[in-house]
């Protein structure tokens, strides 16, 4: 597991924070509010999770829903957000956010499953286009606004030598953020009803749905007696249960359960963010050694590599895979953990095996490579190369593979291609002056004209047209 694309040290998660999305935040600028508490996410300083184990799961549960809502051939991606708030959002056409907080809370594939058709909703039904539409109106009453109560101000001041027209200014951006918050919860109960018919037509219950917002509801009781519900974003916990109710109830799939091996999959997932983002002793609390579960086991296995005993985690790690010999992500984690312990030549063994094993192995792939580049072996870095290019065919916005093929390049004496594979990293990380300085001084080494030439010229050219 790396967050953005670097392996997860020891380290904390993300505070919580409020569950506003996005959006949300976009919505209460514009309409002239500062939000109490911003999401991480919404200032960029939350990094993103990349996990092959993870997103394969998010990815099956996620496939129905888009199938059946006429999405499928739109490749919506499902992106992990480090944040422990529950929460999940959209704010464009091709991925669905959704925080590790939400993934913890969730007890049951079906109602990460339920999560996904909600905001899969919004995505059919064109909310965010419409949302738009709404923020231009409201922009532009905003602004009318504020003229109109500067003019009475100003006209208060000259009459009265005070400031009464204040109120001129503040009862119009009222008006227009509960406006806004008004149209932004039909939208919420538009999504819930468009998520349990997706539900519906891919033979899923809604009782995840309905018991992961009822169990929400019932935590923010207490809160929610003393808050205006006209400056929600989302309908309020009681109002928005009892509707989702009636209508998941109705459901012909209401009492079916998840097949046990999915549920297996499901606890797994939540160990491995135990795991990698929780103190030991937290870990340790969750999943006692009691608990001899494949998931505890696995939870454990991890904490113990991250925190320093290596030698005890391999050998749980070894246990896993007695345990499930393919399942991949075990063989994975034993190699993900003996390279950050400095054995990459260990760890080889274990990321070729977890590569062959896994569905879509472009992120172990990726390990392997920079495991084959960490030998210092000419052999293990041509064949780095290799593996390396492969993997970015499927993950091309990954600087550290790019870091690690222009490693493997210069290993075997390759410089041009080695300055190309650089730049394409510093390019990734929007290091835009530190790409264009090495595209250009690969331009000079490759044969003009050819492929690498031509894609260190666009590296450069890009560069240039963005800068005017």
């Amino acid at each position: 597991m790396t967050v953005n694309g670097r392996p997860i040290k020891t380290r904390r998660a993300a505070p919580a924070s409020r569950a506003l999305a996005l959006l949300t935040a976009g919505v209460l600028a514009l309409a002239g509010a500062v939000p109490s508490a911003v999401p991480a996410h919404a200032q960029g300083a939350t990094p993103i999770i990349r996990d092959t184990e993870i997103e394969q799961l998010l990815r099956d549960y996620v496939r129905p829903i888009l199938r059946v809502a006429g999405l499928s051939k739109q490749n919506i991606k499902v992106v992990i957000i480090n944040d422990r708030s529950f929460n999940a959002f959209v704010m464009d056409g091709r991925h669905i956010f959704i925080n590790a907080g939400a993934l913890f809370e969730c007890k049951t594939p079906n109602e990460v499953i339920g999560v996904l058709a909600h905001e899969t909703g919004h995505l059919a039904d064109g909310h965010l286009m419409r949302m738009r539409e709404q923020l231009a109106t409201a922009q532009t009453q905003s602004i009318i606004a504020l003229l109109l109560g500067a003019g009475a101000m100003v006209a208060s001041a000259r009459s009265t030598g005070g400031g009464a027209g204040a109120g001129a200014i503040l009862a119009p951006q009222s008006a227009i953020q509960r406006s806004l918050l008004a149209y932004i919860r039909t939208q919420e109960d538009q999504a819930d009803h468009a998520g349990v018919k997706f539900l519906n037509a891919s033979g899923q219950s809604p009782k995840g749905m309905y018991d992961l917002f009822k169990r929400l509801s019932d935590e923010q009781l207490y809160n929610s007696r003393y808050i205006d519900p006209y400056l929600q974003t989302h309908p309020m916990p009681a109002e928005r249960v009892a509707s989702l109710e009636t209508l998941a109830k109705s459901s012909p799939y209401w009492n079916k359960k998840d097949p046990p091996e999915l549920q297996l999959r499901h606890d797994l997932m939540r160990a491995k963010l135990s795991g990698f983002l929780e103190r030991p002793d937290t870990v340790m609390r969750r999943y006692p050694p009691s608990n001899t579960s494949l998931p505890a086991r696995y939870a454990r296995a991890i904490a113990s590599y991250r925190h320093s005993d290596l030698r005890g985690a391999i050998a749980q790690i070894d246990g896993l895979i007695q345990s499930e010999p393919n399942n991949p992500y075990f063989h994975e984690l034993k190699g993900q953990a003996l390279l950050e312990g400095g054995r990459p030549s260990e760890a080889i063994a274990p990321l070729r095996r977890a590569v062959s094993l896994a569905p879509s192995p472009a992120l172990i792939q990726i390990m392997l490579g920079q495991a084959l580049v960490a030998t210092n072996d000419k052999k293990n870095s041509e064949e780095a190369i290799k593996m390396l290019r492969t993997a970015l065919d499927r993950e091309p916005g990954m600087p550290a593979a790019f870091s690690q093929l222009a490693m493997a390049y210069g290993r075997v004496g390759d410089l041009p291609h080695a300055d190309l594979a650089a730049a394409q990293a510093a390019f990734a990380r929007s290091d835009f002056k530190t790409a264009r300085q090495l595209a250009e001084r690969a331009k000079t080494r490759l044969p003009v004209g050819s492929p690498a030439w031509v894609r260190a010229d666009d590296i450069a050219t890009v560069k240039q047209s963005a800068k005017k």
